[in-house]
This record gives structure tokens, C-alpha cells and sequence, in this order.
């Protein structure tokens, strides 16, 4: 039988931990799977490894003698992992200012995870990134048309909030109700907004849509009070313009948050990175 990577593995941890109980939880795996592993081990060799007639397990001289070397050689193949996983590179595609501290904090978890590096992309249209293979991961705000075969991951719901011009009679307002909306002439970003004609059931939305292509557009179309504009409250807190003013926004249905991906190359690390983003939701 030849020696295997996990059979040094559980030598090592039932060495350190002095205990085999202790050990398996460190590998998750059963005691019973662990003492066979460590059986096998000492077969390959023909040796003694571990004392385990007394009430703790102890290491023979054998043991002590293979352990540091086998301490190397686990550590030299841990660096060299670390070493190609930080070449690895996942692409997170979006279109305008990542959620915070949900992006921070995801993207900090997975590369302290995996070892992997995260490249942030942005794209008017992110879904079309997916589709192009300039991106491997696409978040998403808003109702979106997935693309064939690919998958996505409802992370959580933002809150909407209006805008308007400091030109316009509503910047002196405390507040705007979502049936109010439709009254007005409304500014949407037609590839990736997350508010517009479909917002609404059909011939309840705006009459006058003022159409813009990306999220530049978008702001100084407002800004120059050419109508009003529903987005997510993060850019309360993230955009200061002096041309427009923010509008708590009543009645409004909640903005999802997704993470769009395809079958890729890089499977588990996207995994991996979706763990990560969950988590980021949940922590």
C-alpha cells in the first residue's frame, strides 16, 4: 500500500492533539475511520508509530523520530497550495457601488479562506459580462432575465429611496409614497436599473419614462430635472451630488440583492465564494 497525503494527516493530528477523539474533530472525520487510517499507515511502514495502551496516546520513539519530518513535509505542501491558489483569480462583476459591508467583508472571508484573490469588474451590464466570459460571478440588483443554464443566489432585499433635482418641488418634501410615483416623469437606467416600467403591474407605471443606458447617465439625468429617480438607499450614503436631493420613499416593494454565476472551470472556487457571500449576509 503506498502512503497517502491523508494518511500523514492523521498521524500528525492524533501526534498533537494526543488523542484521537480530539483529532478526528480537527479532520472531521469518524474515530473509527481515523484509527484504521493510522493503522494503515503503520502497516505501509511496518512500524510502531503510536503507544495507545495507556489512557493517553503517546508517541514511540519511531513516532517522535517521523513526526518533525512529517511535520515538514505537510507544511512545504501547504505553502506550495497557497502559493498556486494566490494566481487563482475570481471575477466579481457589477455595475455600480457594491454593497458594503457585505463586499468587504465576503470578499476578505473567501481570500482568507481559499488563498484566492478576488477582482473587482465593473460592467454596465453584468449579466452580458457572465455571458462574454469577462466575468465569472455577476451581482445583480433588482428583477433580472437569467441567462440559459445559469444559476442564482438570492442574497437579500435592499431598501428604495426616490431622487429628484434640488430644481425640483419635491426636494423640500419629507417623503414620497410609491403610488406616487407613476405621477411623475421617471428616470431609468434601461440595462441596469433596478426601477422602471416593469416595476409596476402593466398601465400602473409611469406614463413619461426618461430612458438612460448606464448609471452615469442616470444620475445627471435627474440631477438636470428631466424627472425623478427610484434606487437603492445605499447611495444615500454612498453618492454626494450638490444637483440632487434624496426623498424617503414610502409603499416601495424591496430591491433584490443576487449573485448570478455559469457552470465554470473554476466550480469550487466560485463555491467557495458563495459561502462566503452568504455568510457575509448572515454574520
Amino acid at each position: 500500500m503506498d502512503v497517502e497525503l491523508r494518511h500523514l494527516r492523521a498521524f500528525a493530528a492524533v501526534a498533537h492533539h494526543r488523542s484521537f477523539t480530539r483529532a478526528a474533530e480537527e479532520l472531521l472525520i469518524t474515530q473509527p475511520a481515523l484509527s484504521r487510517t493510522v493503522t494503515q499507515l503503520e502497516s505501509a511502514l511496518s512500524v510502531r508509530l503510536l503507544d495507545r495502551s495507556s489512557r493517553h496516546v503517546e508517541l514511540t520513539g519511531t513516532g517522535r523520530e517521523f513526526l518533525p519530518r512529517v511535520e515538514h513535509v505537510l507544511a512545504a505542501l501547504d505553502q506550495a497550495l497557497a502559493a498556486a491558489r494566490r494566481e487563482i483569480t475570481i471575477r466579481l462583476g457589477f455595475s455600480w457601488l457594491l454593497p458594503d459591508p457585505w463586499a468587504q467583508d465576503a470578499v476578505n472571508h473567501f481570500t482568507r479562506t481559499t488563498g484566492a484573490s478576488v477582482a473587482l469588474v465593473r460592467r454596465d451590464d453584468p449579466i452580458r459580462g457572465l455571458q462574454q466570459g469577462t466575468i465569472d460571478i455577476a451581482l445583480v440588483r433588482g428583477e433580472f432575465t437569467a441567462p440559459r443554464s445559469a444559476r442564482a443566489v438570492h442574497l437579500y432585499d435592499e431598501p428604495r429611496i426616490a431622487v429628484c433635482s434640488q430644481n425640483c418641488d419635491l426636494a423640500r418634501s419629507d417623503h414620497l409614497d410609491w403610488a406616487d410615483v407613476p405621477r411623475r416623469p421617471l428616470v431609468v437606467n434601461t440595462v441596469s436599473g433596478t426601477t422602471g416600467p416593469w416595476s409596476w403591474p402593466n398601465g400602473q407605471g409611469p406614463e413619461q419614462i426618461v430612458e438612460t443606458t448606464n448609471f452615469d447617465e442616470w444620475l445627471e439625468s435627474v440631477a438636470a430635472d428631466r424627472g425623478i429617480g427610484v434606487i437603492p438607499e445605499i447611495a444615500r450614503r454612498r453618492i454626494s451630488h450638490s444637483a440632487i436631493r434624496y426623498i424617503p420613499l414610502t409603499g416601495a416593494p424591496p430591491s433584490p440583492v443576487s449573485l448570478v454565476y455559469l457552470p465554470h472551470a473554476q466550480q469550487a472556487l466560485i463555491r467557495g465564494f458563495l459561502e462566503a457571500a452568504v455568510a457575509a449576509v448572515n454574520g
